[in-house]
């Protein structure tokens, strides 16, 4: 590239991202191919977006999409033809039209040229193969958490993101509140001290939708061999899928990795460890036989990281914690418990302070759909871009690996490997199922 070139894209990259606001809204840097062609959007045009994946957390994002003036939505896709039928007439409906465009397969919506951005709600095994083939298309991506399946998968989609400088945003919307930022930059600010332990609460139990465990024949209109993708092949029951999938271990990882994308995020957050991970990992959990012959995560689960930034991450289910839901930050000089519910705090005091303007401000996002688009426009980071929800789900991922095999172990954050273990190392990543692969 010519320098006179470079320095353009420079230029426009500075101007670009001018108006963000947070003090980590930096840019992603865009290749000089992309200016004024595909991965970019001219002011005043549309965002287009497919949506992949419509069934409960899906149909969420969908409708909030619908309801913003910058995008707008012209492709849909789902392996069960009710909810592709129902997230088509929802979009239809709104724009008076029959134009949505409905795919059984999602390399099909990702294939057109016409579409700028996805976004990705479909179960955790393949959250690695849609966002990785996603970015390869240059589509920014809006995508639900947990980041991925495992921690490898979750660097492949890092790396491709990183990649092909896309903008990504992930599905932790808790980033997008305004008590849980304020909860963080009381934290960072120091004003409950040192600190040497967070509790991360996360739910007990699993949340079953009781169908049949039988074997039986797949339902008309439901891909099912699609459906399981890079999983392994097992004979359909009704009980196995949509909802359900998040109880079963082919699939997920239960409330642990379902809600340490949220919880563990905000810990994060708030302790400045974004880009880091416990060093030290040691935990319990009870792994039952499968329940109803299907369904085998963990109901009751704890486990301890130990961060060389000098603190401990206990994590592990509301029951045993203290506080229960939520990020509890325990200082020498006072804590600070965030959930959904609210935000408590001792001294009381805290609660009204202030935020001076020379202390640290966090990244300030009150919408995180628009927080999306107004970065595919901006190239700017999102609020919780690629790298931060991969470190995020780490932590998930790493006490569920130690509570497997029931002892202490030893993690490079930098390697992203364990320290002389080969046996948990192979518990990084997982075989997938012929005709898929990373």
């Amino acid at each position: 590239m010519k320098k006179s070139k470079e320095m353009n894209r420079r230029s426009f990259v500075k101007k670009s991202v001018g108006a963000a606001v947070g003090a980590v809204a930096f840019p992603y840097l865009i290749p000089s191919s992309a200016l004024g062609k595909a991965g970019t959007v001219a002011p005043g045009n549309r965002i287009t977006i497919g949506s992949i994946g419509v069934g409960g957390m899906g149909t969420g994002d969908l409708r909030s999409f619908l309801s913003k003036p910058g995008a707008h939505v012209i492709a849909v896709c789902d392996v069960d033809k009710n909810h592709r039928d129902r997230a088509k007439n929802i979009t239809d409906q709104k724009y008076g039209n029959k134009d949505c465009a409905a795919y059984n397969d999602f390399r099909n919506l990702i294939a057109r040229q016409d579409i700028d951005a996805v976004a990705l709600a479909v179960p955790d095994q393949w959250h690695g193969i849609i966002a990785v083939d996603a970015a390869q298309a240059r589509k920014d991506i809006y995508g639900q958490k947990p980041l991925a399946y495992t921690i490898s998968e979750g660097r492949s989609i890092v790396d491709a993101v990183q990649q092909y400088n896309i903008v990504w945003q992930t599905g932790s919307w808790q980033r997008s509140q305004r008590h849980f930022r304020f909860a963080c930059e009381l934290v960072r600010n120091g004003r409950i001290g040192k600190i040497d332990t967070v509790r991360v609460g996360l739910p007990y139990g699993n949340s079953i939708q009781k169908r049949s465990t039988q074997p039986s024949p797949v339902p008309e209109g439901f891909d099912y061999n699609m459906w399981l993708g890079p999983a392994p092949w097992v004979p359909y029951a009704p009980a196995r899928c949509h909802w359900n999938f998040r109880w079963i271990l082919d699939y997920s990882g239960g409330q642990l990795t379902d809600w340490a994308g949220h919880h563990c995020d905000i810990a994060n957050w708030g302790m400045d460890t974004e880009l880091s991970a416990p060093v030290e990992i040691a935990g319990k959990a009870d792994y039952p036989p499968a329940k109803d012959g299907l369904f085998d995560t963990p109901e009751s689960y704890y486990f301890e990281g130990k961060y060389a930034e000098g603190f401990t991450m206990i994590v592990a289910d509301r029951l045993q914690q203290p506080k229960g839901m939520g990020v509890h930050f325990i200082g020498d000089e006072g804590w600070i418990h965030v959930s959904r519910s609210g935000l408590e705090a001792e001294p009381k005091s805290l609660l009204t302070s202030v935020i001076r303007p020379e202390e640290i401000h966090l990244y300030k996002s009150d919408d995180h759909h628009q927080n999306f688009l107004d970065c595919v426009r901006s190239r700017a980071l999102t609020v919780t871009p690629v790298d931060v929800a991969h470190h995020s789900i780490m932590v998930g991922h790493l006490g569920g690996i130690a509570m497997k095999l029931a002892r202490k172990l030893r993690w490079n954050p930098q390697k992203e490997r364990f320290i002389n273990d080969p046996d948990a190392d192979r518990m990084l990543s997982r075989p997938m199922r012929s005709p898929w692969h990373l």
